[in-house]
């Protein structure tokens, strides 16, 4: 609630500052203006730049997200593949027979 009074002192200052900067500046309004317009097209220029970095590396960060859940993704299906083949091995082999009791006593 306080902070909401405070915004109408800050803006009136902002606007003060501003037009006693334009008035005392030491160069003509065609200098200033000139000089504006030159800082604002490096502002663009730089927030382009800014803009064009991350998205690139953003797009770098998907390939190589891409690239880690295609491992993964190959991985599971190995790991998958392998306990298939493992179980087909083990249905296929069939089990060695319990001893009967005269083996047992046999080799007592």
């Amino acid at each position: 609630m306080e902070e909401d009074k405070k915004i109408p002192y800050f803006l009136l200052g902002l606007g003060l500052g501003v037009a006693v900067g334009i008035l005392f500046a030491p160069k003509s309004g065609e200098e200033t203006r000139q000089l504006l317009k030159s800082k604002t097209d490096e502002g663009k220029e730089y927030v382009k730049r800014r803009t064009n970095a991350v998205l690139h590396d953003a797009e770098e960060l998907v390939e190589r997200g891409k690239r880690t859940m295609e491992r993964q993704k190959e991985q599971i299906v190995s790991a998958v593949e392998a306990g298939r083949q493992a179980y087909r091995e083990s249905v296929a082999t069939p089990p060695a027979p319990a001893p009967t009791a005269d083996d047992l006593i046999e080799g007592v």
